[in-house]
């Protein structure tokens, strides 16, 4: 029985998980079709009118008319919600109106609102401030109309005065027309900066001034077909008081100094949780560990609670925190341990020579500590990140650290690029094709890195009821198919030693043999590389990525039934300076045995090596 190999390709373990925080001041926007009938909704007005006082307290109004045109846009709205934060924002909702298709009008009875916690921290009353005030709007129907206003009003929660926002014109075709109007304070440090290539079609953005305010509108209607970049990476419109990041960093510095240093209660925690360490080192891993995971993570995004952080003691009482609050007891145990640690607020894919300094930019919290000139950077708020390690979406971003300094390189910060550890994935995959030609096998994976970080999260969120539905997207990820039968993996908060997964997976009629001769691939994950450069590499083009180096190890043993006899491929043996590659084959007493091990060293090949890279390939 010929033996022959799938084409390779690469496979990240990529399982899909989302993280959905519902629209606060507006509806909804989302890619649309060509044709508007096809659309669930259609918001023919949204207008929004801000004005920043020169205290830095804000008003924000909203008015919005929105067309429901099928089910799917119903169920859409029958819930408007409006997210704030009650310890320095007020929302009222002074209008709610539905016209319906069938005619007649109908408006919001105050039963219909609602004001809850967000869902996201139902369970944490420390965090009941972060607030969802809900409109219930029943028995919608297509062709209805409604029109609602809402009001924002936030006070200023700096000791500074001062202010940001930033806005995004929707590109989607689903704002028929979008108004934007700014009345600022003309204060000494005040930037506006707007997007040069903002789309011009149809739209008028006029600024007037007076002696102490300034007044910006925007007014831009859609007509034509949607474009396909309804994502921009930068706003539109950014405000900021701040005169550089410099500033910011010391505006925000404040918020993250004045509660870490040690009260008795965490002193003596802290010295408890390193009694046995020897080392900064190891009293830093006991810190992280216990900061990790036994403080429960409330997953708020950063300023949710407007940098208004917990102190220490109220943080150990509860057993929960924010990502910043995360910060402040890690900071308050280090301190009482002579370790210095602090926080660096990382902004992805920030051009510094280009952006404004503006808070809304910065988009996570992860914590630093300086130990013996070294700079080791952790992300207590996963809970399942091992010691010393980022994820892979975090590593190379820079990050604004909150404080006064004197130099770019002390308040602006860069994640490492590289892991605490080699990362490997170790592979190995026992099966049997039974005579009537249903498969069976066991797959076991051991690994460190990045794809390890995927899976510790994925059966971390998961209960252990849905298990198998984790290993069967494992398992397609690897290209492997048929039904999982059983699922076990290793304690996802065991971060000290490398995530291990097993699973037995079986397909029925995977080979039929009464064809002669039956070719099968090897069972073995798919293994794969970026695709090349489809053209010869020009002076501009960026380098071939191939991520973190990475080492993996795969090996595939099939029971044949009773007088098979198979035929093997050859070895094969490839080396170049970014990566190697090596298989073999054996095939004894009716089974075969397949090996494979390609190592990454490099992050990035230069594109003028594109010939040589496909040759690898």
């Amino acid at each position: 029985m010929p033996l022959s190999l799938s084409p390779s390709f690469r496979s990240a373990l990529a399982i899909p998980f989302l993280a959905i925080l519902c629209a606060a001041q507006q509806p909804p926007l989302r890619p649309a079709p060509s044709d508007d009938s096809q659309l669930p909704f259609q918001i023919q007005l949204l207008d929004t009118n801000i004005r920043v006082e020169s205290n830095g307290d804000s008003r924000k109004e909203v008015h919005t008319i929105v067309r429901i045109n099928n089910l799917l846009g119903a169920r859409e709205f029958a819930h408007l919600n409006f997210e704030y934060n009650r310890d320095f924002q007020q929302v009222d909702i002074p209008l709610v109106r539905v016209s319906h298709a069938s005619g007649g009008t109908s408006e919001l009875l105050p039963s219909a609102v609602t004001d809850a916690p967000s869902e996201l921290v139902a369970n944490f009353p420390a965090y009941h401030d972060v607030r969802v005030k809900s409109v219930r709007i029943l028995g919608l129907q297509e062709g209805d109309t409604i029109d609602y206003r809402v009001t924002t009003s936030s006070t200023h929660r700096f000791s500074a005065s001062g202010f940001w926002l930033q806005h995004t014109f929707d590109r989607s075709g689903q704002v028929l027309e979008e108004h934007y109007e700014l009345d600022l304070p003309r204060t000494e440090n005040l930037q506006v900066h707007i997007d040069p290539e903002t789309p011009a079609a149809n739209a008028d953005a006029s600024a007037t001034t007076d002696s102490a305010r300034l007044h910006y509108t925007w007014l831009r209607k859609f007509s034509g077909s949607p474009t396909t970049e309804t994502l921009k990476p930068t706003p539109d419109v950014d405000v900021t008081s701040s005169k550089n990041w410099f500033g910011l960093a010391i505006e925000l510095a404040p918020r993250f100094e004045s509660n870490y240093f040690s009260t008795p209660e965490a002193s003596a925690k802290a010295k408890a949780l390193t009694a046995n360490a020897a080392t900064p080192s190891e009293k830093l891993e006991a810190l992280y560990d216990f900061v990790s995971q036994k403080i429960t993570a409330v997953e708020l995004p950063l300023g949710a609670t407007g940098f208004q952080l917990r102190k220490p003691d109220e943080i150990l009482a509860s057993g929960y925190a924010s990502p910043e609050d995360k910060f402040q007891l890690f900071a308050a145990l280090g301190a009482a341990n002579a370790i210095t640690i602090f926080p660096v607020l990382l902004a992805p894919a920030l051009d510094l020579e280009k952006s404004t300094p503006n808070p809304n930019s910065l988009t996570k919290v992860v914590v630093v500590a300086q130990i013996d000139n070294q700079q080791i950077w952790m992300d207590p708020a996963s809970g399942i990140a091992p010691f010393a390690v980022l994820p892979a979406n975090l590593r190379g971003q820079r990050g604004l650290r909150p404080g006064a300094f004197d130099t770019n390189s002390m308040y602006w910060n860069t994640a490492p690029q590289d892991l605490p550890f080699a990362a490997f994935q170790k592979v190995n995959v026992d099966a049997t094709l039974s005579a009537d030609g249903n498969l069976s096998a066991k797959v076991n994976y051991i690994l460190r890195g990045d794809n390890e970080m995927l899976l510790r999260l994925a059966f971390h969120q998961t209960p252990k009821d849905k298990w198998k539905d984790v290993a069967g997207l494992l398992a397609i990820s690897d290209g492997f198919r048929g039904q999982i039968t059983a699922v076990t993996a290793s304690d996802p908060a065991a971060t000290k030693e490398p995530f291990t997964v097993e699973y037995e997976i079986s397909q029925p009629k995977f080979v039929d043999w009464s064809k002669k001769p039956v070719r099968i691939p090897a069972l073995l994950p798919q293994i794969g590389l970026p695709d090349p450069p489809p053209h010869p590499a020009a002076a501009a083009t960026p380098p071939i990525e191939l991520g973190t180096p990475l080492d993996v190890e795969t090996r595939g043993k099939v029971k044949l039934p009773a007088g098979t006899t198979a035929a093997i491929p050859a070895a094969t043996s490839v080396k170049r300076d970014y990566a190697s590659f090596s298989s073999a084959y054996t095939a004894k007493s009716s089974a075969i045995t397949a090996t494979r091990h390609i190592n990454f060293l490099a992050r990035e090949i230069p594109a003028d090596r594109a010939m040589d890279y496909n040759a690898f390939l």
